[in-house]
């Protein structure tokens, strides 16, 4: 085992270290223990890789990809906003309480925490800094509800744990709604908090509207409403698999972005360039976690730690604060779905085998993912706010109006420790 240890420390060091991309490092070290821990074993590779690019359910993630990407172009998120922004004009934060509401529906189908803060993020920065709000509360909030694309469901980190640990991943989409509203709901009772002791921070300069006015916009909101239904109405009901909604849910939002929208054939196709070039960074990712994977697996490092975990008699609840730990310190490193590919493998049969359940911990795991979302220096969702507020908010007065947001999701797993059935009662329910 200790040699196994050496290898793996020693070859992420090198490979990473050296500048070679992150996919070509793992897969790299995989290859070395195959080699030089595994008795030679490099073949079993070539299989384990196949079997995962040939998963009929990892095919919804360049769809759903396409999805958000085409979602980002139509122009579909500025509808959404001016929709929205009525609802919360006598509300104390107005329009900061619209940017979470519009990332939570964005998120709803776009599976994607980074295109959920461009997009509303393009339409809010300019709109609420001409109104006289406080920047660094703007893109806390954009930078926070942008998280929020990683757990409503569909959610890209979702899917890829669920084909990863072939859990069912309508369970999944279904485990992370609740949460999702949840940490949409905090975020904004920290906002009204917030802004009913510092009101200059959102200044009520909008002109009130009635009731009626309010209703009318709501309504016209139904397109994306029925874009949302085709895509996790089919899966709650049985009716399509996640790949297959996720097909019928491109198709949808082409549809919408045409007619709703400012789709034209070019955009579209810049869409899918986009979603290309992006799946092919993911996949890139997964070929070379899947080869150290195999590796791992074919060791039994995972057991070996269950068994030196449960002969160090540190207890469920240790553990958990460990493992949470240790994302918290690798999401200041790696971006989150690859921080959640690499550790997969050995995370998810240490927690399972000390009786955490599965679908569960997807959601726990996701959330992490999101705190390294918006934590410097990679943190992306903040790279992607300073480049929206075309660097008029550094990437660090963006880091820390951003921290509320992240102790909130901190709690959250706290929270969801203490009452699980949270996240795991629809599930129960529908499926």
């Amino acid at each position: 085992m200790a040699l196994f240890w050496t290898v793996l420390l020693g070859g992420l060091t090198v490979f990473a270290g050296s500048g070679l991309a992150l996919g070509a490092a793992l897969g790299l070290t995989g290859f070395l223990i195959l080699q030089f821990v595994a008795g030679g074993s490099t073949f079993v590779a070539i299989d384990a890789v196949w079997n995962v690019l040939n998963s009929f359910t990892l095919s919804a993630i360049p769809l759903f990809i396409i999805l958000g990407e085409i979602m980002l172009r139509s122009g579909v998120s500025q509808r959404i906003y001016a929709a929205l922004s009525p609802l919360f004009q006598r509300v104390p934060g107005g329009l900061l309480h619209t940017n979470i509401a519009v990332c939570t529906l964005f998120g709803a189908v776009s599976g994607s925490s980074l295109s959920t803060a461009a997009a509303v993020g393009s339409v809010a920065y300019p709109e609420m800094t001409a109104r006289g709000y406080d920047r660094r509360m703007v893109v806390g909030s954009l930078a926070g509800g942008g998280t929020l694309g990683l757990l409503i469901p569909p959610s890209l980190s979702l899917l890829i744990y669920g084909a990863l640990t072939e859990t069912s991943i309508g369970r999944l989409f279904l485990a992370g709604l609740v949460p999702g509203l949840m940490f949409a709901a905090l975020f904004m009772v920290y906002i009204l908090l917030r802004c009913r002791m510092r009101p200059d921070l959102a200044p009520d300069t909008a002109p009130r509207v009635g009731l009626a006015t309010v209703l009318r916009s709501l309504l016209g909101l139904w397109p994306f409403a029925l874009l949302i239904f085709a895509i996790m109405g089919s899966i709650a009901f049985g009716i399509a698999t996640p790949t297959e909604a996720a097909g019928i849910g491109v198709i949808a939002t082409i549809l919408v972005g045409r007619f709703w929208g400012t789709l034209t054939l070019r955009s579209l196709i810049h869409s899918i360039h986009a979603a290309t070039l992006l799946f092919a960074s993911i996949a890139f990712v997964v070929v070379g976690a899947t080869i150290l994977a195999q590796a791992v697996s074919l060791l039994g490092v995972p057991q070996a730690i269950l068994e030196t975990v449960r002969a160090a008699d540190l207890g469920a609840l240790t553990v958990l604060a460990v493992v949470v730990l240790v994302y918290l310190v690798l999401g200041c490193f790696f971006d989150g779905l690859s921080l959640m590919i690499m550790t997969l493998p050995i995370v998810v049969p240490l927690m399972v085998g000390l009786g955490y359940d599965a679908i569960w911990l997807g959601v726990i795991i996701t959330i992490m993912i999101e705190i390294g979302q918006v934590t410097p220096p990679v943190g992306l969702n903040l790279s992607v706010l300073v480049s929206v507020t075309k660097e008029k908010v550094t990437l660090g007065e963006t880091a820390i109006a951003t921290v509320p947001y992240w102790l909130i999701l901190l709690s959250g797993i706290a929270l969801l420790t203490a009452v699980p059935q949270i996240a795991l009662f629809l599930p129960g329910v529908a499926m």
